[in-house]
């Protein structure tokens, strides 16, 4: 079987981009030849020293009807490839598409510019859900102005396609950022009670999506800390995380107002009811997360004292 990778999405979405850039990457080399289909062609063009380095040609066929198992087959023969990239007409019905007996697709990707994503999901619905409906991967390029909206583009793909995964990029490369929807926990409860997990991402997130949190009752079982120059009615209660390795440990934790705080000891264990609110702290230079202690009891030590990011 012949390995086949379809990269499909509307015209100037970045599919030219992203096939360019992989073929350059290590990891994509191979020793035979890459047939590349191309099926329309955008602003972007394949460069040739690219081609020529990634042992890459073009083959174009710019009408749907001669996208045939026929005139594949005769590309085939013509070039005999080791694998074949196809880059797909995003006005083609996808659901259309016959490929040879023998060509085997590996996988199968649509890119996407966020900047245009809502005209095209109101007015071409269709087309795009026959593109995406098998990808294994949607990407979503051009975010920069339209982060707001990450939440609903992502629920309008998994809504046809729940098992894709669903990567956003900004001009800087993938945002790295954690969607409301990708939480281990619901933020419509009145509380919530964060489990090893839940308390490294809350920790993270907060940081980032405060107002996500401001107001909201949590509840969680944390180890004590008593910097030297913390406040009067303050302590700090966190868990220890690791990163990457054993040595690669650090202290997760916000301040948190306890007016009990003088009688807590130094890595006691507690289970802490707060409340998250936004006030100012010294450690960040201006205002930040500050919890307001509803109830400090001491427990025991979770099971897994350390959580990990790995």
């Amino acid at each position: 079987m012949k390995p086949v990778y379809i990269i499909n999405g509307f015209l100037e979405s970045g599919k030219t981009e992203f096939i360019s850039f992989t073929l350059a990457q290590p990891y994509f080399q191979i020793r035979g030849k890459t047939l590349i289909v191309l099926c329309e062609e955008g602003e972007v063009e394949y460069e040739e020293a690219l081609l020529r380095q990634s042992r890459s040609v073009i083959e174009v066929i710019e009408e749907e009807s001669d996208f045939t198992p026929a005139r594949l087959t005769e590309l085939d023969k013509k070039h005999r490839p080791e694998r074949i990239i196809i880059e797909y007409n995003g006005m083609w019905n996808f659901k259309n598409m016959k490929l040879p007996w023998y060509w085997k697709v590996e996988q199968q990707i649509t890119t996407i510019d966020g900047s245009t994503f809502p005209m095209y999901y109101t007015n071409m619905r269709s087309l795009l859900a026959e593109m995406i409906r098998k990808s294994e991967m949607i990407i979503f390029n051009r975010c920069d102005n339209v982060k707001e909206d990450l939440n609903s583009y992502k629920r309008n793909i998994k809504a046809v396609n729940p098992q894709a995964d669903v990567i956003f990029e900004d001009a800087n490369g993938e945002i790295d950022e954690i969607l409301e929807e990708d939480l281990p926990y619901d933020l419509s409860k009145e509380e919530l009670v964060l489990d090893n997990e839940g308390y490294g991402i809350w920790y993270l997130d907060c940081m980032e999506h405060l107002e996500r949190y401001f107001g909201k009752k949590i509840r969680f079982t944390a180890m004590v800390l008593k910097p030297e120059n913390i406040p009067a009615g303050y302590f700090v209660p966190g868990r220890m995380a690791m990163t990457c390795c054993a040595e690669d440990m650090a202290f997760l934790g916000y301040a948190c107002q306890f007016p009990g705080a003088a009688a807590l000891k130094q890595r006691d264990w507690v289970e802490v009811t707060a409340t998250v609110a936004r006030e100012y702290w010294q450690d960040y230079q201006g205002e930040g997360p500050v919890l307001h202690a509803i109830s400090v009891l001491k427990t025991k030590a979770p099971k897994e004292e350390v959580i990990s990011f790995t």
